[in-house]
């Protein structure tokens, strides 16, 4: 049926195409673009520049005639106002009288300002000016704040910051305010004139160009700081921006990569975001408690097995051992007031620096990071992706110095090494996690990690976010995938009955979900995410389990399919000592 109405429309459009093309008008056009590329190459020079003049003296002569019919015919030709238009058109090209004239400068203009002064004429446009301005506190004049780079007063060159305003289309902005200036700018028509004292120029203008990833999200009508709403920009988590301006310490000026706009907005910049967090943390070292309502009946039960980790073939439980039951009680009522204390000493995330890395499909081999806090789901979403497409997804097998059982392979369940192999690799940084259980150790070996990326393979790893330093190079460019839980109300109602593993005791014990699970489940995310956000590509919030399996299986296939990907622009420092870089960078990215 689509295809049907494809055809019908395609033929409409070629008999439109063809009946415009036929008319007598456009073949007319034709002619006459022919003939005046042709009078364009003789180079002409007009005879006379004055033929309107010479007209109306050829009037009075004849008027001065017998009124023959020949006299009549011509006075009455040159007498019309279409053919005095255009001698008068005729004269201002030969003149070359077609630019705009400025008004003059005053005689007294000099005297009243001890500066030189200098009219600026902007032909007026839908492109928005590109300028915000101010009240200069000691003086009280009107001044140029900041120049927007790609706007209409940018590319002039004639309006620089620090210029001060004394009129606009010949109104005086003595004692006006900013507010008052823009009705003057809306209702001007044509263009608009500006009297100007030149402020003192910047001779190095920071014109650096750089490609950051936002880590946080901004609308800056929620923003009362902003100098003006209407310049600046908003954006979400994870957006390209490229920075064209870092002149001003508190407001950078940017734009959107990809969205083909020539002038910049303004964004927060990194020092101005960092004081805002700083000025919030005191509000969070006072969080109240949560206090939990009555829990609401649950009708449906949530399937999540396997939340945290159970062993099946190729998936391991979780490395970060060692906690004893005894701790687990102490730790819990820690967890909050070692939140707080850890704020202090955490990275704030706002921007990091990216550059565009290009791959050719035959050698894009990938690793994925999936981190999130304890029982939020990352296991289960593993285990997913694996099942789901085997060919596609692999996972390390783990290494442990425990004795094989009857039932297990070696290389299969896990490989099976002696202690001093497993302390030897340790000592040489062979490991991107390890723990101890039972006086075994467990780890997840680098080796590991290459087998299944030299198969082809998406090599899925769960780890804690401080391990992937140790993976967060140009050798592996890992994909880092964070989930996050849902609301407080959200967990209760798809978690309640729903069991994970739990490190008390042994591999297998499982519990059921309790209120201050859930409170530590979104403190631990908040935290995380504080640490480490800037390692991070994509945010995942895992309520239901099916729809953040779908997304994540989504965005990896997006993943896997991109030409180009952001990277650190640190990772273009790291020289890789084995053939893994798969990747060749754009240092020249426009």
């Amino acid at each position: 049926m689509s295809g049907a109405e494809t055809s019908t429309d395609r033929e409409e459009d070629y008999r439109f195409l063809h009946s415009m093309l036929m008319e007598k008008k456009v073949h007319l056009l034709f002619k006459i673009h022919e003939r005046l590329r042709r009078f364009e190459e003789w180079s002409p020079v007009p005879v006379q520049e004055h033929a309107a003049s010479l007209a109306s003296e050829l009037a009075e002569e004849l008027l001065n005639q017998g009124w023959r019919e020949e006299v009549k015919n011509l006075f009455a030709l040159i007498s019309k106002p279409h053919f005095k238009n255009f001698l008068h058109v005729h004269d201002a090209v030969a003149q070359r009288d077609f630019e705009p004239v400025l008004p003059p400068v005053p005689d007294d203009a000099l005297e009243d300002e001890e500066d030189s002064v200098k009219i600026v004429s902007l032909v007026k446009t839908i492109e928005p000016l590109g300028a915000t301005i101010k009240t200069d506190t000691s003086t009280g004049a009107i001044v140029v704040a900041r120049i927007m780079r790609g706007g209409a007063a940018d590319k002039s060159g004639l309006i620089h910051e620090g210029d001060e305003l004394k009129e606009v289309n010949g109104v005086s902005l003595e004692r006006r305010k900013p507010k008052e200036i823009l009705p003057l700018l809306l209702c001007s028509e044509g263009d608009v004139k500006f009297k100007i004292i030149p402020g003192s120029s910047k001779e190095d203008r920071n014109t650096a160009k750089v490609f950051m990833r936002a880590l946080f999200d901004y609308n800056p009508m929620d923003d009362p700081t902003v100098p003006c709403k209407d310049a600046a920009m908003a954006f979400k988590w994870g957006d390209i921006l490229q920075v064209v301006s870092m002149e001003d310490d508190t407001w950078w000026q940017a734009r959107h990569h990809g969205d083909g706009s020539s002038w910049a907005s303004l964004i927060p910049s990194k020092q101005l975001h960092e004081k805002r967090i700083v000025l919030q943390r005191p509000k969070a070292l006072f969080k109240p408690r949560r206090v939990s309502p009555p829990v609401p009946p649950v009708t449906e039960q949530a399937d999540y097995g396997a939340i945290t980790g159970i062993h099946i073939a190729g998936l391991r439980w979780s490395f970060r051992l060692g906690k004893k039951s005894s701790n687990r009680s102490r730790k819990r009522g820690q967890i909050r007031r070692w939140s707080y204390e850890a704020c202090s000493r955490v990275c704030i995330p706002t921007y990091i620096e990216v550059i565009p890395c290009s791959s050719e499909p035959k050698d894009r081999r990938h690793l994925v990071v999936l981190a999130g806090p304890s029982g939020v789901g990352v296991t289960e979403l593993k285990r997913r992706l694996v099942i789901s497409d085997p060919d596609r997804y692999g996972v390390s097998v783990p290494y442990t110095t425990r004795e094989r059982r009857n039932q297990e392979s070696d290389g299969v369940e896990y490989h099976f090494v002696s202690n001093q192999v497993f302390e030897e690799q340790l000592l040489d940084h062979r490991f991107v996690e390890y723990g101890v259980y039972k006086g075994h150790y467990y780890g997840t070996n680098l080796d590991s990690v290459h087998r299944v990326m030299a198969e082809g393979k998406i090599c899925l790893l769960d780890l804690h976010p401080s391990k992937i330093k140790h993976l967060y190079n140009s050798k592996f460019q890992p994909y880092v995938v964070f989930v996050k839980p849902p609301g407080i109300e959200e967990l209760r109602l798809t978690r309640r009955r729903a069991k994970f593993v739990c490190d008390e005791g042994s591999f297998n014990m499982v519990k059921i979900f309790s209120e201050e699970d859930f409170e530590d489940m979104i403190d631990s995310a908040e935290l995380l995410e504080r640490q480490y956000g800037h390692l991070f590509d994509k945010l995942i919030v895992n309520g239901d389990i099916a729809t953040s399996f779908k997304q994540l299986k989504m965005e990896l296939e997006k993943m896997v399919e991109a030409e180009v990907r952001w990277v650190p622009a640190d990772w273009n420092d790291s020289t890789p000592t084995k053939p893994w870089r798969s990747c060749s960078y754009l240092t020249s990215w426009n």
